[in-house]
């Protein structure tokens, strides 16, 4: 499952960080580990931005982050 498919304030755990399209590069998938977002790591889906879609406010250990769609879209999680 996609972090972006969780539901709001739902919790889960990253398994991996994978490039979802050509527009995520390598510099991207390594900035999101430099984040805290590596396999293991304890992920909440805190809220969608305004119509349910961009920013998702996501809580990563005890970091807030505002992520795009499309850098949720590179985070598979095991929901808990």
């Amino acid at each position: 499952m996609l972090l972006n498919e969780l539901p709001n304030g739902a919790h889960a755990t990253v398994s991996r960080v994978v490039s979802a399209s050509a527009e995520v590069d390598a510099v991207a998938l390594r900035r999101l580990g430099e984040l805290g977002f590596i396999p293991g790591e304890p992920v909440q889906l805190l809220r969608r931005g305004p119509g349910g879609r961009e920013p998702l406010a996501v809580l990563i250990g005890e970091t807030l982050f505002g992520l795009r769609l499309l850098e949720a879209q590179c985070i598979e999680v095991q929901p808990i």
